[in-house]
């Protein structure tokens, strides 16, 4: 049997934030989520995260998460006093704890499962993961044997000069037996600088003790600040664009776009500089996103072309055109053929196939049939104050510029909307709406210049 225990209680100080490091952002996930995912290929039987600092904020953001049990540890005295706290929950069991830490979220599953696998080959009572660093500096020494057993490891500080030229290093990672943990985690003492108790002190107290060398230094990379968030943030998303290029994803400038690890892309995708997606988009076989382009939580379908737009919880059929500079908000879909143009909000909307707006339109709250022409300046007025209200525009039908549809209202198919007209009642099908004053012109109402009057008197 397999338990996974992540070690979250720490209160991250030099975060500089109110938020618990542990629930920082990280490419669309929490690093304590990122940390939980890596491991579950490993189909662990038990799921433990040791809570401390906002607990509370920590359990809520969480409780979604089945199978996930909140261990409290308060105070917050090190990992071997984190550790500790498992005595009781895990009281009986029998079989591995892989401790893992929430400020870790580099891992890759293959690491994990290289490392139980390690573990249980060996028949060791614990297996660690070990790093080599081009800069070791302030990290705990490992000294092992060509077969990678563990002889010992010696904090920076306490090491001679020899043994500081020694490059690898304990990541933090570790697999017990639980058994022969639980053992000897009552005898741990705080006799150190910082008066703590510190599960690294287990591997002196466990026989035989095994280590497995990461190949990627990055995946075992910590977060405690802003830059190493950065850091990290800077290979997840290296990692997410290798990948999906190697899918048949081309960008033009990777290192200027950023993806969600929940994008997905079909092939011959075309992405140009500063493009950026959030949440669970997917982006069809064929389109052209960008550049300057925002997709949050919206699906496009093949064959799509965006330009300089924002697209949030939207849904896009194969084949339209938006931009540059449009808007579509939550709860629009555009149906295949779809264009819309420069300076465009759509929101919860749709529009059938077809349509157009292609200038300086707000259509919100509507129902579109399928070849509509908006012309530029159309606004859908759906706000009376209080509520919102739907305007709906029947198959074929097109608004001249600069005209106002004051919802509820509904136009029939095939319906002519005159320039600058505004429109309060529901039109018929096949025809002519005008909504607008007489043009009245007062000759010579502006007086002339003095010249001017001269030419006319003259």
């Amino acid at each position: 049997m397999l338990a996974v225990a992540v070690l979250a209680a720490g209160k991250g100080t030099r975060m500089k934030s109110a938020l618990p490091k542990v629930l920082q952002p990280l490419a669309g996930a929490t690093l304590v989520e990122r940390v939980l995912g890596s491991c579950q290929r490993l189909a662990p039987d038990r799921q433990l995260l040791v809570v401390g600092h906002q607990a509370d904020r920590v359990e809520r953001t969480l409780a979604g998460v089945e199978g996930l049990e909140f261990v409290l540890q308060q105070p917050q005295n090190g990992t071997g006093h984190a550790v500790q706290q498992l005595l009781g929950p895990l009281q009986g069991f029998e079989g591995e704890l892989l401790v893992l830490n929430g400020d870790v979220p580099l891992l890759r599953p293959e690491t994990l499962e290289a490392l139980l696998a390690t573990h249980r080959d060996s028949g060791a009572a614990v297996t660690l993961l070990t790093a080599r660093l081009a800069d070791p500096s302030g990290y705990g020494r490992v000294f092992a044997d060509g077969a990678g057993q563990v002889s010992e490891i010696v904090e920076h500080r306490d090491c001679t000069g020899d043994q500081l030229t020694n490059t690898l290093t304990n990541a933090g990672i570790y697999c017990f037996d639980w058994q022969r943990l639980a053992a000897v985690l009552p005898s741990l003492s705080t006799d150190n600088d910082q008066g703590e108790l510190y599960l690294t002190d287990t591997v002196a107290l466990l026989r035989p003790a095994m280590h497995l060398e990461v190949g990627d230094p990055d995946e075992v990379a910590g977060i405690n600040d802003r830059q190493q968030l950065a850091h990290c943030e800077a290979v997840l998303q290296d990692r997410l664009r290798r990948h999906w290029m190697a899918e048949g994803v081309s960008f033009t400038d990777p290192a200027s776009c950023t993806l969600s690890e929940h994008t997905r892309f079909g092939r011959d995708v075309l992405v140009e500089p500063q493009c950026h997606f959030r949440g669970a988009s997917s982006i069809g076989d064929g389109c052209r996103i960008g550049p300057g382009c925002l997709i949050e939580n919206s699906q496009l379908g093949a064959g799509v072309e965006v330009i300089h737009s924002v697209l949030r919880d939207s849904r896009v059929e194969d084949g339209c055109a938006i931009g540059p500079f449009a808007q579509l908000r939550a709860g629009t879909h555009l149906a295949a053929g779809c264009r819309i143009g420069n300076f465009v909000e759509v929101k919860n909307s749709r529009l059938g196939e077809g349509c157009k707006a292609n200038h300086l339109s707000y259509l919100g709250d509507a129902d579109l049939g399928a070849d509509v022409n908006i012309g530029a300046g159309t606004i859908t007025a759906n706000f009376d104050g209080v509520r919102k209200h739907r305007t709906v525009i029947g198959g074929g039908s097109k608004t001249g510029a600069n005209s106002v549809l004051v919802a509820p209202i509904t136009l029939g198919a095939g319906v002519t909307v005159g320039a600058g007209s505004t429109l309060t009642r529901d039109v018929p099908a096949g025809a002519l709406a005008l909504g607008r004053a007489r043009q009245l012109v007062k000759e010579n109402w502006t007086p002339l210049a003095p010249r001017q009057q001269q030419q006319v008197a003259g």
